[in-house]
């Protein structure tokens, strides 16, 4: 039986039922990275580099990626570091750039993860789409700024 968003019982949003939705689908994530080698945070790295407009500094995508995740500086550097000793990114006088092994790794792994991305969240009313990113957006700002008042 497909299960779709018409035939479960709907929960009210809270901080719990968001965790088990990011937890799921990273789980799917990692463990599609995991048949490369990769981590969570080093395809988010990766991918911040990659999808830039321009070449990123190291500081610069450390500032990104620490935004998406709200890591430790130290650990973000530590995965630079070892995305350039996987020769996925390299550093290209004073910015850090994808290799191509890099842009076929996040190619792969997108590849992988497309079929599985739309069995997810195929079926899902577009309004409820919008909602729940509405919600979500809210969210993301609010706790933004109670993250920001904490290590103030």
């Amino acid at each position: 039986m497909t299960t779709t968003a018409s035939t479960i019982t709907a929960p009210v949003a809270n901080a719990r039922n968001l965790a088990l939705a990011h937890y799921a689908a990273r789980g799917v994530l990692e463990n599609v990275l995991a048949r490369h080698g990769a981590t969570f945070q080093q395809q988010v790295a990766l991918r911040a580099a990659s999808t830039s407009d321009a070449p990123q500094t190291p500081d610069d995508l450390l500032t990104q990626v620490q935004e998406s995740l709200k890591a430790d500086p130290a650990d973000i550097r530590a995965t630079f570091d070892e995305l350039r000793a996987k020769q996925l990114l390299v550093a290209d006088g004073v910015h850090l750039r994808p290799t191509d092994a890099g842009r076929e790794l996040l190619a792969a792994v997108g590849a992988e993860t497309t079929p599985i991305s739309a069995r997810i969240w195929g079926g899902i009313p577009a309004e409820d789409l919008a909602a729940a990113g509405r919600v979500l957006a809210l969210v993301t700002e609010r706790a933004n700024t109670e993250l920001a008042a904490l290590t103030a």
